[in-house]
């Protein structure tokens, strides 16, 4: 059986989030089960950047002359044993900023066009248009990539089933009606069972309506899309797709994350060696510039969002550092959340460290070092951090939702004396449920032994994507089934 895998961004060539992460770790855990992968991603600067430093430049595999009207072709490549389609497109993808927005942090006004080519060259593969390649299922990561199941289904690759993953659904691709004459779909598929979403054009939404099965990344957060509180406009035809939707929690690349090996951590540990953790800890505190008291350590490595609960963090900073709580933060985004942020780290210097932006080592460092993690998301489809968090020794302290909820298990009494517990869980989220998680933690981490026995049941879950790539697996065989019984009976009809 063979993968096609589409989309936006994969790691560790390019990244802006969890998605990447995902994309990159995925297909070594399909491979063992039998499924090999090859991902179409866009050749964005940094990813033609490091192909061409690595000297695996690659091999052209076909052009595409006038896509979308630039001029672009195929390069098939291996990068750190990822098997990769890139769609070399310097009109689309060569410009300065990120993958989605330019310098000034605006949308690209063509990203409309930039995605729904790849799109369309996904499809392309998916009907047979390399020479050697035939996916068996091509499996498609969120809006970036989710038009290439119209494109199947309205062209020469209708048999081929589709998987749409969906990592967060607030996150759409929707775009003006004046776009859609461009996109080459037949004018049927402008209507509420194709593309079209409330006057536009919606490429989640028409991925969502052309998937043969559609994918979360975790059980709890499968369910709350169905829902008017958190299905962002898509309850309703999720809930009409219920059948088709599965929840399947994100595990992590366990080779990229293991404290046994890491190269930025200052002192490597595993759960036998948890006291290791300590050089990590000064390092942090240095880095930081927070006081070496012994008092519990927080990190908190995120967007700095309403999404993620930053605006409650934000409010209660100086009730935090007042509990004694210390907080080394790693992040970027809402510009009055940074800026209450900056001013509360020059009120309680020694107390709070804050670090704009993202550095992936100082991510790493911050795991093996702090006591624990926080993350107070309203919704967190499936989140990684608190998987780092477990894996590294650093206690998740998270808000009941979605992945949150499924992954991490509350240190409440009977967790704690089955010795099962590996985090403290919240909710709903509010001041006050915030401060009354973190006094449980203040009091838990006290108690060293209990602490110790909370790091070690973390550390010693099994988080790698073996048990989801699995599932997965299962899911990909099912609709290959399912798919030629379809043509058998097409074929006995005729």
């Amino acid at each position: 059986m063979k993968l096609l895998a589409v989309a936006s961004e994969i790691h560790p060539l390019i990244k802006t989030g969890g998605l990447a992460d995902v994309v990159g770790a995925l297909p070594a855990a399909l491979s063992r089960h039998g499924w090999p992968v090859i991902t179409l991603v866009p050749g964005y600067p940094a990813v033609m950047k490091r192909i061409d430093r690595t000297g695996a430049k690659g091999r052209a595999a076909k052009r595409y002359p006038a896509l979308f009207g630039v001029d672009a072709k195929l390069i098939r490549a291996s990068y750190e044993g990822r098997d990769l389609l890139i769609l070399d497109a310097p009109g689309l993808y060569d410009r300065e900023g990120g993958p989605y927005l330019d310098m000034a942090g605006h949308d690209w006004t063509d990203n409309w066009r930039r995605y729904a080519a790849l799109a369309a060259v996904g499809a392309d593969l998916a009907a047979g248009g390399l020479r050697h390649f035939q996916p068996d299922v091509v499996h498609v990561h969120d809006w970036q990539a989710a038009l290439t199941l119209a494109y199947m289904r309205h062209g020469r690759a209708r048999h081929v089933p589709g998987v749409l993953t969906i990592h967060n659904l607030a996150f759409q691709g929707r775009f003006e009606p004046g776009i859609f004459p461009a996109l080459g779909l037949p004018d049927e598929t402008y209507s509420v069972d194709g593309v079209e979403y409330y006057g536009g054009v919606g490429y989640l939404k028409a991925g969502i309506q052309y998937a043969d099965a559609i994918t979360t990344v975790s059980p709890s957060y499968a369910r709350e899309i169905t829902t008017g509180e958190w299905g962002m406009g898509l309850d309703g035809l999720l809930r009409a797709r219920g059948g088709a939707l599965h929840g399947i929690v994100n595990g992590i690349d366990t080779q990229e994350w293991n404290p046994s090996t890491d190269a930025d951590l200052a002192a490597r540990f595993t759960a036998k060696t948890i006291g290791g953790r300590a050089r990590n800890r000064a390092a942090v505190e240095k880095s930081f510039g927070l006081d070496s008291d012994g008092s519990l350590l927080v990190t908190i490595v995120s967007r700095l969002t309403w999404q993620k609960g930053m605006d409650i963090l934000a409010s209660q900073i100086d009730a935090i550092a007042g509990m004694g709580i210390r907080i080394a933060l790693l992040g970027a985004g809402d510009a009055g959340i940074e800026g209450q942020l900056l001013a509360a780290a020059s009120r309680h210097r020694g107390r709070i460290g804050l670090r704009l932006g993202y550095d992936e080592a100082a991510a790493h460092l911050l795991q093996g070092g702090a006591d624990a993690i926080l993350i107070p998301s309203r919704t967190e489809p499936c989140g990684l951090t608190q998987l780092y968090g477990l894996r590294y020794g650093c206690v998740p302290i998270v808000a009941r939702t979605g992945g949150l909820a499924d992954t991490v298990i509350d240190a409440n009494e009977a967790a704690l004396g089955q010795q099962v517990a590996t985090g403290v869980q919240f909710g709903p989220l509010s001041a006050d449920s915030l401060l009354a998680a973190l006094a449980r933690a203040q009091a838990l981490h006290a108690d060293a032994p209990t602490w110790a026995a909370i790091q070690r049941a973390g550390m010693t879950a099994d988080f790698s994507w073996d048990r989801s790539a699995a599932r997965y697996a299962a899911l990909f065989g099912q609709l290959v089934a399912a798919k030629r019984a379809a043509g058998v009976a097409e074929s006995l009809a005729a």
